[in-house]
């Protein structure tokens, strides 16, 4: 628990009253299906829930507190700091994935997987700051590592949703809609990455990669609207 301790409060800057919340959050379903014999033990799937809707509130109390945007946009930007890309990798930043209690399975999964559990691990851990510190460290936490990254967001333009973006300039300049074709499909079921290239008429005009058809979409809309002849 000493090593706990120490990642919480030189990590995490939090010194937990009950410590065993925060390895709560820690610990992975499929570590518990491997260990059956420790008895008494809890997943972070609760944690999680919890800390989802602590990461929910703050982001928007702050983005309503402090911008004046319309509803909508101000939506995409909520989205933008607590998808699973950007609270997993707040997650890896703090160094979570060491003090993770994973399977040996899990522990050695794709990198999809990975910042998956790193995301959930993130929440699960803001259940628990919130459960053991109340709201305003909570706030504080999410403030530190989650919404420093607005402006960030906002200077990259990530939060716009690229294929719309794409649509909307292609049917303005050429009055035609862009098609997405899958070019290729590599790795296992598990952990598989979609090559994708968006066409205009029959022109290819970029390609993009991601663990999903849709994200690979989003890549390649992103190169096109990268290029100023597309």
């Amino acid at each position: 628990m000493e090593d706990i301790k120490t990642f919480a409060q030189s990590k995490l800057k939090v010194n937990f009253k009950d410590i065993n919340l925060l390895d709560k959050a820690l610990t992975h379903r499929s570590w518990l299906n491997e260990n059956r014999r420790q008895r008494g033990l809890e997943h972070n799937e609760r944690l999680e829930f919890l800390g989802d809707a602590v990461l929910e509130l703050v982001s928007t109390e702050f983005l309503y507190a402090n911008y004046s945007e319309p509803e909508g946009i101000l939506t995409n930007w909520r989205a933008a700091m607590v998808r699973t890309e950007s609270i997993g990798a707040a997650a890896e930043k703090l160094g979570v994935w060491e003090y993770m209690h994973l399977s040996r399975g899990e522990r050695n999964g794709g990198e999809r997987a990975r910042m998956q559990i790193l995301a959930n691990s993130f929440e699960a851990i803001t259940g628990a700051i919130y459960l053991d510190q109340g709201y305003d460290v909570a706030k504080q936490f999410i403030t530190d590592n989650i919404l420093v990254t607005l402006d960030n967001i906002l200077k990259t333009g990530s939060w716009q949703d690229p294929k719309s973006s794409y649509q909307e300039h292609i049917q303005a300049k050429e009055g035609i809609t862009p098609t997405y074709k899958v070019l290729n499909e590599d790795g296992p079921d598990h952990d598989k990455v979609f090559t994708v290239g968006v066409f205009v008429g029959a022109q290819q005009r970029a390609t993009g990669k991601g663990p999903s058809k849709q994200m690979a979409q989003q890549a390649a809309a992103q190169k096109a609207l990268a290029q100023k002849d597309n």
